[in-house]
């Protein structure tokens, strides 16, 4: 197992973007973080994966992204490259210490269903009361490749007419850029629970109004993402 050094072998991120079937070959080409990695075997568990970086399941948590969105994988957990659909992995430190970690705040409960999406997301999350809004904040969302950072933080608004008042925009921690150096529009920056965060001004348009009694932070978030993988068209 090693770095990709331009060997042919099949690359499971292209298979995963294109749509197409992984076929059982003799190497295979995953991604990790911002490196990609050749492997011999069509399956490795977690704490193998993990070892291609040279990291430990006692130091780092590892998730997978597929077609089900971002999952969580164990270090037993055994993950087939020929069929789980693999588009890439990525690994969290984990800031657990002697079985306690940060407390994650919860300022406001959510809606019944925006909760039931935030926790199927895997992802650690936090409700914060701000000064005439509330906000979600979601930690190590994964980006769409060819971003400065394969994930950052991201935060949504929600006033307080909500579900029947939309939810607008999105706001991300560290600011994010082009790896090709293309410079983003409609971006500035902001000071919210003592860091930094750069606001994306998208907006809905009449072909995406927002639909009292069906939208809602599942829905939105989905947009965000289109917004992410449509500037990298541009």
């Amino acid at each position: 197992m090693s770095i990709d050094h331009g060997e042919a072998i099949v690359d499971l991120e292209e298979h995963f973007v294109e749509g197409r079937k992984v076929p059982k070959a003799k190497k295979y080409r995953i991604r990790l973080d911002n490196e990609k990695y050749v492997v011999d075997v069509e399956s490795m568990t977690g704490a193998q994966i993990l070892a291609l970086a040279s990291k430990t399941p006692d130091k780092y948590l590892l998730r997978q992204k597929t077609h089900h969105g971002v999952i969580e994988v164990k270090p037993t957990d055994v993950i087939s490259f020929v069929d789980a659909g693999v588009e890439r992995f990525m690994t969290i430190p984990n800031e657990v210490t002697e079985g306690e970690g940060p407390q994650l705040r919860r300022q406001f409960t959510p809606m019944a269903n925006d909760r039931q999406y935030l926790e199927s997301t895997r992802l650690r999350w936090e409700s914060i009361e701000g000064s005439g809004f509330n906000a979600l904040i979601l930690y190590d969302w994964p980006l769409p490749t060819g971003y400065n950072v394969p994930t950052a933080n991201v935060h949504v608004r929600i006033s307080a007419g909500y579900p029947d008042v939309q939810i607008d925009m999105a706001y991300f921690a560290p600011a994010l850029s082009r790896a090709d150096g293309r410079s983003i529009g409609a971006l500035s920056g902001l000071t919210f629970d003592g860091q930094q965060w750069q606001q994306w001004s998208r907006h809905r348009t009449a072909a995406s109004a927002w639909r009292p009694g069906v939208d809602d932070l599942s829905t939105h978030m989905a947009l965000v993402n289109d917004w992410l993988t449509a500037e990298l068209r541009k």
